[in-house]
């Protein structure tokens, strides 16, 4: 009940006076319902600015949480996520490349996200090697492969010359809803269905890979095909969601913690709570970030780094209390 209702709320917030009953209206008319429409412009801030864009933080805050929490389960590294396992990074130079050849259309974009995105965590897990196991090494891994593929990107970038392009694209970079679309939307909701789906299917393996390899073997799980696939269905909703949004951190790593204490660690509960708590943990995050500074607005990688780096701080506190 929270998600819709905070749609609802957030569409409302903002410089223009709308109300939920005009957000109503506006998307009853767009139905073809027997309603009384908008004036032009209030229709034209919900349906074509306010509405894809509320929609569009969901669906990236719901697929980036639940790729966090596979990823998570995959390596057994309570602080895994796209961010810091390099994979955003190579999906952002993916996209930047695109961009920066002029191929800029929706699934060009996300072809050159999602090779980035490969190529990313190819390069994890050849620099983590036979240390996979090792929550240390892989953050490492990752660490060192973000700032190689940011400084590419930032390469690309200044070597396209173009000032309002750099300030564009550099805007983008830090995470920004600000350019959402209808077909963004539509994109991102089947790249972050169809990797619920997938995941949520193979709820039992990530389960039985909380015990190790060995021990999910045993249970009859194929720990390389089922480690393969998810890897690649994770890369594959990353690089849409980047492409549509830009590189936002730390929603995949602190929101499965978080749902944790609500849900517990049982996949089957786990995915779906993670998908329906991230969608509107980015949903507010963004409308914070349009509505706090305004008529400024920030990027919403921002704030969300500003609230995921205490909280990555938290867990590896209380690993290191742990031991």
């Amino acid at each position: 009940m929270a998600l819709p209702l905070s749609v609802a709320l957030a569409v409302t917030v903002g410089a223009a006076d709308l109300s939920i009953g005009d957000m109503f209206r506006s998307v009853a008319a767009h139905l073809g319902l027997p309603v009384a429409a908008l004036p032009p412009l209030q229709d034209a801030i919900v349906w074509e600015l306010r509405l894809p864009r509320v929609l569009l933080a969901a669906l990236v805050g719901g697929g980036l949480a639940v790729c966090g929490a596979v990823l998570q389960a995959l390596t057994r590294n309570p602080l895994a996520d796209p961010y810091l396992l390099g994979i955003s990074s190579g999906a952002s130079t993916g996209a930047v490349a695109i961009l920066i050849l002029g191929l800029g259309s929706a699934a060009t974009l996300t072809v050159g996200a999602f090779a980035g995105s490969v190529a990313a965590f190819c390069c994890v897990l050849a620099l983590a090697g036979a240390g996979m196991a090792s929550p240390v090494r892989v953050v490492l891994a990752g660490v060192a492969v973000s700032q190689l593929f940011g400084a590419v990107t930032s390469l690309i970038v200044i070597w396209a010359g173009d000032a309002h392009s750099t300030r564009s694209v550099t805007f983008w970079l830090l995470g920004s809803l600000a350019s959402a679309t209808w077909s963004g939307a539509a994109l991102c909701a089947a790249a972050a269905g169809i990797a619920l789906a997938v995941c949520w299917a193979a709820a039992p393996a990530l389960d039985a890979f909380a015990f190790g390899r060995e021990a999910a073997e045993s249970m009859g799980v194929s720990p390389v095909r089922t480690q393969l696939t998810l890897l690649i269905v994770t890369a594959l909703s990353t690089s849409a969601l980047v492409a549509a949004s830009g590189a936002i951190g730390f929603v995949g790593l602190i929101v499965p913690h978080a749902v944790r204490f609500l849900a517990g660690s049982r996949h089957r509960v786990l995915l779906p709570a993670c998908a329906l708590y991230g969608a509107i943990f980015l949903l507010w995050a963004d409308t914070a970030a349009r509505a706090l500074f305004a008529p400024r607005e920030i990027p919403v990688g921002v704030l969300t780094a500003l609230i995921g780096v205490p909280a990555f701080a938290a867990v590896m506190r209380r690993r290191s209390t742990a031991r």
